[in-house]
């Protein structure tokens, strides 16, 4: 199992580096159809909760495009935070694991107990989780996938792209007093990652898609690749089609030989989100699911205008 090991934070975090010039570059693809308006979602939001943690993550429905192309998927409302992190990483849920003989999770493999604070003393309580490789976003999947029995993965980046749109049909660029309402970047986060949820959400209830931290999806081509740009991006890097592989000064003060699978030393701005498949029946909650709040109830079965049956 590789190590997960990260170099000790300074006292004062070092300002990230710049960002590459890939960052910006834009994909051939044209937008997906966004859905017809008016159109509800048939699947519902739900409360995911996390095992070994007093906390449930908020997973919104996403609807797929007109065209067909990207179907109907779940996302977090926000980036993964340390308060969902901790406990696949720390292993809060080994004893509970142990004693139901779950050998899914068990297999799932995990990075090392990190033995100096990954947050590198941005914030833990409410903040997105940092300085993680796609190996280990993508494992996190994994463990909750095993836990839940449901299909949790990072998204696609058409799918990442469908969901930040929030229902638009086309990629408007916001200038930068529209952009502050909506994210933290360079303009307005003071060079720090900030709480998740702070600023307004798009269409979708979606919040924090653009700026904070770089979110992790597989790519067009299958490879890894960061979008949304985080808290040290500039404006014009803060778009739906801007992208950016992950480079080697994320890493470069990992002391490590070979450097860590799981962590990135020099990466406070690379986090996560995630995406759950849409089951073939979502009329009854799945296992550690709630309602979320707010959320419609499902429709009744009984034909209209007859009673239901009274229980007996």
């Amino acid at each position: 199992m590789a190590g997960g090991v990260l170099a000790k934070p300074a006292a004062q975090p070092a300002a990230a580096p710049a960002q590459p010039a890939k960052s910006s570059e834009k994909a051939a693809e044209k937008p997906a159809a966004a859905p017809a308006a008016g159109v509800a979602t048939a699947h519902k939001a739900f409360m995911q909760e996390i095992p070994a943690a007093a906390f449930k993550l908020e997973m919104l429905p996403i609807p797929g495009s007109a065209d067909g192309t990207i179907k109907p998927f779940f996302m977090s409302k926000t980036e993964i935070t340390w308060d969902a992190f901790d406990s696949y990483a720390y292993r809060l849920d080994e004893e509970a694991v142990k004693a139901a003989g779950n050998a899914a999770v068990d297999a799932v493999t995990r990075p090392s107990k990190p033995y100096l604070p990954p947050d590198r003393g941005f914030g833990h309580e409410g903040y997105a989780a940092i300085c993680l490789s796609y190996q280990n976003a993508a494992k996190f999947c994994e463990w909750l996938s095993a836990h839940t029995g449901r299909t949790y993965r990072l998204a696609t980046e058409a799918e990442w792209e469908h969901a930040c749109r929030g229902g638009a049909a086309t990629d408007a660029t916001m200038d930068a007093k529209a952009l502050a309402e909506v994210a933290w970047f360079a303009d307005n986060a003071q060079e720090t990652p900030h709480a998740v949820g702070k600023k307004k959400a798009n269409g979708y209830g979606l919040v924090d898609m653009l700026g904070n931290v770089k979110e992790w999806v597989t790519g067009r081509d299958g490879k890894p690749v960061t979008k949304g740009g985080s808290y040290n991006s500039p404006a014009e890097q803060l778009t739906v089609t801007a992208r950016e592989p992950q480079v080697s000064a994320w890493n470069a003060s990992d002391p490590q030989v070979p450097k860590s699978k799981w962590w990135l030393a020099d990466g406070s701005y690379v986090g996560f989100r995630i995406v759950c498949e849409v089951k073939a029946d979502e009329a009854g909650a799945g296992k550690g699911e709630k309602p979320a709040a707010g959320a419609p109830a499902a429709p009744s079965k009984e034909p209209a205008g007859k009673e239901p049956a009274s229980k007996k």
